[in-house]
């Protein structure tokens, strides 16, 4: 009878990364399949031990870190100034994203009281921003940030519970009509940025934002675009066209590792760079 590697065996062999062929191979006797699985840990627990020795004494930064600043040169390189903004929104805030108490998302925020949450997005906070900029300098308004959110997420390989967001917003730079010309334009430029060439710009229809500009690499959405004027920017006092870029850095960061899992890459004390601390 053909044997497989055991639950452990797999779990064991799904930590260290190697593909899902390797963990469905089937041997002839169990001492075959002992044997090939210690070769296969041995070969990967020296592969990311390796990593890491190089990750500590070489490169110092994350895949994901690299990516944030490689986005961060670029963004600087074309004029947006980065901002940094609170990580608790109130509960108004929120509402004003229509995200009321009756609506399915609430469920996926984490409340600190009855009206207060981290944030489930970085939306609230630079609309108040780029408005009050806006209205300080009379001119075009470019910003971005990148910081954590924090949603309910179910426990999928595309998401975490806590991750980074980097949004890209332009007030007042983009003529009406020519939003989406524009949104494809800042798009090409952050994969040129990135190093990623495979990638696909996909038109989209949202709840919220009306039509939307997705980037997706090997069928994972990294991120999404959308662009005003629109229902929702009256509220925040907002009267001029705008574009505006969300990108998951964890998911940019998971594809750049070849890593099957966005936990690999995320904010863990398990997982450093895509490889597990218990080797």
């Amino acid at each position: 009878m053909d044997e497989k590697f055991t639950i452990t065996q797999q779990q064991r062999l799904t930590e260290l990364n190697f593909p899902e062929e390797e963990l469905n191979r089937t041997f002839e006797s169990r001492e075959e399949r002992d044997k090939a699985f210690k070769e296969l840990e041995k070969e990967g627990v020296k592969h990311h031990r390796l990593h890491l020795e190089g990750l500590m004494g070489i490169r110092h930064q994350t895949l994901a870190m690299e990516s944030e600043k490689q986005m961060e040169g670029w963004l600087m390189g074309e004029g947006f100034t980065r901002v940094a903004t609170p990580s608790i929104l109130t509960r108004p805030m929120l509402e004003r994203m229509t995200i009321t108490r009756e609506h399915p998302l609430t469920e996926q925020v984490f409340w600190l009281d009855d009206k207060r949450c981290l944030r489930p997005m970085l939306a609230p906070n630079l609309y108040e921003v780029m408005r009050d900029l806006h209205r300080i300098t009379r001119g075009p308004v470019r910003i971005f940030e990148a910081g954590s959110c924090f949603r309910k997420e179910s426990q999928g390989a595309q998401h975490l519970n806590e991750f980074t967001m980097l949004n890209l917003v332009e007030l007042d730079g983009v003529a009406e009509g020519q939003q989406m010309e524009r949104l494809r334009q800042l798009a090409t430029g952050a994969m040129e940025a990135l190093g990623m060439d495979d990638y696909q710009l996909v038109e989209e229809e949202s709840e919220v934002y009306g039509t939307t500009l997705d980037i997706e690499v090997e069928g994972v959405e990294i991120a999404s675009g959308a662009f005003g004027p629109h229902f929702l920017d009256e509220k925040w006092g907002i009267f001029q066209p705008w574009v505006g870029i969300g990108f998951g850095i964890e998911r940019i960061a998971m594809i750049k590792g070849g890593y099957r899992t966005i936990k690999r890459v995320g904010k863990s004390i398990s997982f450093l760079d895509g490889s597990p601390l218990h080797l």
